[in-house]
């Protein structure tokens, strides 16, 4: 996926610097969807070996692009398409968003839900490198998926009221600079 992105954000710089970006939108929309293709592979076959927990924030990642994957596509088709565009913002964002969200729910041992426990990756609990998180009851990994997806829920939720504020903000300074 980094050879794809360093290939895709170096060939951009050039159409940029070299005044080419119009005649080459097309391309760069195609390396772009490229891009989320490509990632959305490896996350597929990545998380095939990841069960519970994990695999449900997987899952959830995994629908964050897809849509970025079909934004991109539908930018590069219609690049005067405006939802669209904003669209693909906003999923890139929750991406970020979302892999760091990730990151505090299943590697640090403080955030793991209760009823469910952080296995070492050598089987040892005392070891420094954790792996899986393993949840004890069906009712705790229930729970945890609850928890996922209430995050979820509240993380593009937060994005949207961003995205919408400052939506508002330039709607207020364009009505101001018409009257």
């Amino acid at each position: 996926m980094f050879l794809h992105l360093t290939v895709f954000a170096g060939f951009t710089l050039l159409a940029e610097i070299s005044n080419l970006h119009e005649i080459l939108h097309g391309i760069l929309g195609i390396l772009a969807t490229s891009i989320f293709g490509q990632e959305l592979f490896l996350l597929h076959y990545h998380s095939t070996d990841h069960v519970g927990l994990e695999g449900h924030y997987h899952w959830l990642l995994q629908l964050v692009v897809c849509i970025s994957l079909i934004s991109a596509l539908v930018v590069t088709c219609f690049p005067s398409c405006f939802p669209a565009a904003l669209v693909l913002s906003i999923s890139v964002i929750f991406q970020g968003v979302w892999f760091m969200n990730m990151g505090f729910s299943l590697w640090f041992p403080h955030f793991v839900p209760q009823g469910c426990v952080m296995q070492s990756s050598e089987g040892h609990e005392s070891s420094s490198v954790h792996g899986a998180i393993m949840c004890q009851t069906d009712e705790a990994d229930s729970r945890a998926r609850a928890m996922a997806n209430l995050q979820f829920s509240w993380v593009i939720a937060a994005i949207l009221i961003i995205v919408s504020g400052i939506s508002l903000m330039f709607a207020r300074n364009r009505a101001d600079r018409t009257l």
